[in-house]
């Protein structure tokens, strides 16, 4: 279980976008993290813009506790700060603790996005960037179409992407292109399934 949810709160990174035109118009979007049916954590994006400058605070915090004696399995946090100008990452730093190994990371803008996913133009982007190590993914994108998804406030349309190779996720962004819902499969074969608020 080790490697459980390791890109539960994950970043990637492609090519060079505005990033504004994703942001959320209430400054956030927040999601709980739901593993068979139960909620493990919680997922969360806060934004600040300033002129053209855009920052982003990504937080996951993440506990997979064992049924009836309650200790905890698995815990995941990660945090991250990106920092925008111009439609141009300029720099992100991102500290994770994936079950007791540290990650530290700091990476400036290199014609890469960071894909905390939040940001729909990742879909046009065919590699991306792992914010807890650093490392370079290479993805395919599948478009599929328009579908209904649920969230705390009901369903809304949106957008289903799917992305495979390095990194394998099912991605759904509403009308405005912010990020609607997340999916993936966990290391034992469970779907972990980011359900916004």
């Amino acid at each position: 279980m080790k490697t459980f949810l390791i890109a539960a709160g994950m970043s990637l990174a492609v090519a060079t976008a505005a990033p504004a035109a994703s942001i959320p118009s209430g400054g956030s979007l927040d999601f709980d993290v739901v593993r068979k049916g139960k909620d493990i954590g919680d997922h969360s994006y806060r934004f600040k813009a300033s002129g053209n400058s855009v920052t982003v605070n990504v937080t996951t915090d993440i506990e997979v506790k064992v049924p009836i004696i309650r200790s905890t399995a698995y815990s995941f946090n990660h945090k991250s700060v990106e920092s925008w100008s111009g439609g141009k990452l300029n720099s992100l730093k991102s500290a994770t603790n994936d079950d007791g190994s540290p990650h530290q990371l700091t990476t400036y803008g290199k014609g890469v996005l960071p894909a905390s996913l939040w940001n729909d133009d990742i879909v046009k982007a065919g590699k991306l960037l792992n914010t807890i190590d650093g490392s370079i993914m290479a993805v395919r994108v599948s478009d599929l179409g328009t579908e209904q998804v649920s969230t705390r406030r009901g369903a809304v349309p949106a957008h289903h992407y799917r992305l495979s190779g390095d990194l394998d996720r099912d991605i759904w962004y509403d009308g405005d292109g912010n990020l609607a819902q997340v999916a993936f499969k966990a290391d034992d074969g469970s779907t972990v399934t980011y359900v916004r608020k």
